[in-house]
């Protein structure tokens, strides 16, 4: 069913859209009058040389220290710093800093409730519903720029393989003193001109390439370690005004690597951390994939042989090699690997427990710990952490982790819905006058339930009503837009034979 949107305003649609798919999939889209009175009562204590009060023992003060954020363009709600400095011997000690959510999200509260509830702010192209209100995620939480905040702070030393050969855990206080942006970072250390932000702290862009040179030696050991070189696009809507006008590629570059990479390590010493004290934790582990059949038949496709059981390392040997020969489909590869892989999921694992690793990272103890302000789980660690810090009980029991654990699986992967269905409903707008072109497409998805599709030349997935026999994740197939319905995020397409040359 297609419908002219052309002359609609497109934000509100798709807000509508988006908090109709929440309120379907039980996410609650607005808070609730007793979050919102406590929100308005929450208030940062001033210290009398205005830091922020806090009268625990060990606090450190690490202000003076050039931390600076790297983050998506338009991000407000900025969980975490970063600062390096090289050590002799070639040691580099690498400190993160993540906001510290916990001292004014209280255990029970009515903003805890909404939190636990929602489980995670979600991204949708009709907007953000934060999974805390913005007064306490871009404000009172977030490590704004020039802003004195307490932050939980990972300490790591790095040798110069990458390796880990320290860590530590601890509270301070902390100051953003660059507000920097992925794009423009990655620009600058590929030889453009340094953003305005960083070119304004001296010394920083040191401290930056330093950063630059240390993630690279710890992504290259995970990656001797069977860590998979997984490249997905992700489409982000456009607008002009309150019309969709694209929807814009994003993939990976050099400075969104420098943080996944420490995120990667200082969750992982969170999880090492917790039960060296003796203490539970909720790990995010990605199980040995299922369908590791088709994963072999699609590099048998490619003439790569894979062996009969899971192997990340030759895996990983196969994605580097595929992506040398062929970058710009490589993508498509990494998507349908990744569908085969299977979702990650929440596990409380008891202190010395044996929880399954990460398999996509190749990463045995690994947390959520660094992202307090827009998921739950990290909430959780650190509440956990600031526990095992001062030498108090665990805030929970091992019971009210399992709980705990198997409803953020569920209520994350109701988020991930909703953000596609909004996504869908956006491809559908911009495609609406499209009906009857013909795409050439990669299968994502193939069950019971249907087969679905990417188009190649615009960043969009559909699903296969007609002509999907025997068609399998990972294929190609040239297809054909029948119809589109945008207020259920629909994409109809059929396969069509390609022209005879």
């Amino acid at each position: 069913m297609a419908m002219d949107s052309s002359s609609h305003n497109h934000r509100a649609i798709l807000e509508h859209i988006a908090r109709r798919a929440m309120l379907d999939r039980g996410l609650l889209p607005d808070f609730s009058a007793a979050a919102l009175a406590e929100l308005g009562q929450l208030q940062l204590p001033a210290a009398g040389d205005g830091r922020p009060a806090d009268a625990s023992p060990g606090i450190r003060d690490l202000r003076n220290l050039l931390w600076a954020s790297i983050d998506n363009d338009d991000s407000r709600d900025l969980d975490q710093l970063t600062v390096a400095e090289a050590m002799p011997g070639g040691d580099v000690r690498l400190l993160v800093a993540v906001a510290d959510v916990a001292s004014l999200v209280a255990k029970g509260s009515a903003l805890d409730e909404h939190a636990r509830h929602n489980t995670t702010s979600v991204y949708t192209a009709g907007g953000i519903f934060p999974m805390l209100p913005e007064r306490l995620s871009t404000d009172l939480t977030s490590l704004n720029p020039e802003e004195e905040r307490l932050a939980l702070v990972v300490e790591m030393v790095i040798d110069s393989s990458g390796a880990l050969r320290n860590s530590d855990l601890y509270r301070a206080r902390v100051t953003n003193h660059a507000k920097l942006a992925y794009n423009s970072v990655a620009a600058w250390l590929d030889g453009g001109s340094p953003p305005e932000a960083l070119a304004a702290v001296k010394g920083l862009d040191e401290i930056l390439r330093l950063q630059d040179r240390t993630a690279q030696s710890m992504k290259r050991l995970r990656h001797v370690h069977g860590a998979l070189s997984l490249e997905t696009i992700e489409a982000k809507a456009v607008f002009d005004g309150d019309q969709l006008r694209a929807l814009d590629l994003e993939g990976k570059n050099r400075a969104k690597e420098i943080i996944e990479d420490f995120m990667v390590a200082a969750n992982g010493v969170t999880a090492r951390y917790l039960s060296a004290k003796g203490f539970s934790s909720i790990r995010r582990v990605v199980r040995t994939p299922k369908r590791w059949d088709r994963i072999v038949a699609i590099a048998s496709e490619r003439r790569a042989q894979l062996p009969d059981r899971p192997d990340s390392k030759a895996l990983e040997e196969f994605l580097i090699k595929e992506k040398a020969a062929d970058p710009v489909r490589f993508p498509d590869l990494s998507l349908a690997v990744i569908k085969l892989l299977g979702s990650g999921e929440y596990v409380a694992e008891p202190p010395g427990g044996n929880a399954p690793g990460h398999f996509g990272l190749a990463v045995k103890d690994y947390s959520h710990s660094t992202a307090p302000n827009r998921r739950y789980p990290d909430l959780l660690s650190q509440r956990l952490v600031r526990a095992a810090i001062a030498g108090q009980p665990a805030p929970y029991r091992e019971d009210e982790l399992d709980d705990l654990a198997a409803h953020c699986t569920e209520a994350e992967d109701e988020a991930t819905k909703v953000e596609r269905q909004v996504g869908k409903s956006a491809a559908a707008l911009l495609l609406e006058s499209r009906i009857g072109e013909q795409f050439d497409s990669i299968v994502t998805g193939a069950s019971e339930k249907g087969t679905w599709v990417r188009l190649l030349t615009v960043p969009v997935e559909g699903k296969l009503v007609q002509g999907f026999e025997g068609a399998d994740v990972g294929d190609r197939l040239r297809v054909q837009l029948t119809s589109v319905d945008v207020q259920r995020g629909f994409i109809d397409l059929r396969k069509v034979h390609p022209p005879r040359h």
